[in-house]
């Protein structure tokens, strides 16, 4: 019984390691399109239940105009859609206006947005191995 506790033990402690750093990467977003240097430009990465929702995956960069490189260190494998934002008044959210429109500029991976409705997240979704990737897409402003 204490050997079969002593097992269940080790094997709990095991399954609560961090992965090894060779099964994360690095994350490199070129913003482009980018209005003006003021305030700070966003970045989430989400899995698909995360989208259009609070994504835990996140980094932002001061703002440069014309194009803006947000970096995340150790991003594990998988599938996910990037979501950006122009935080011009540097409040922590995209601001938007009575009807619900985005007053600060906005971007997705894979430039998904492509009308006034947020795009599905199987338009901006692309896949992440673990080895250095780079996603470059532009801001929209409405």
């Amino acid at each position: 019984m204490r050997l079969a506790m002593l097992g269940a033990g080790i094997a709990g402690a095991v399954s609560l390691l961090p992965l090894p750093a060779s099964a994360q990467g690095p994350v490199e977003v070129v913003i482009t399109n980018v209005r003006d240097s003021t305030g700070m430009l966003s970045v989430m990465l989400c899995l698909e239940p995360q989208w259009l929702k609070i994504c835990p995956i996140k980094a932002s960069a001061p703002a440069r105009a014309g194009t803006t490189i947000v970096a995340f260190a150790g991003v594990p494998p998988g599938r996910y859609g990037a979501i950006a934002f122009h935080d011009r008044n540097r409040n922590g959210k995209a601001d938007r206006n009575f009807l619900g429109i985005p007053t600060e500029d906005i971007g997705f991976s894979n430039n998904a947005l492509k009308r006034l409705a947020p795009p599905r997240f199987a338009d901006a979704a692309f896949q992440h191995a673990a080895e250095e990737q780079r996603l470059t897409f532009a801001m929209k402003r409405f």
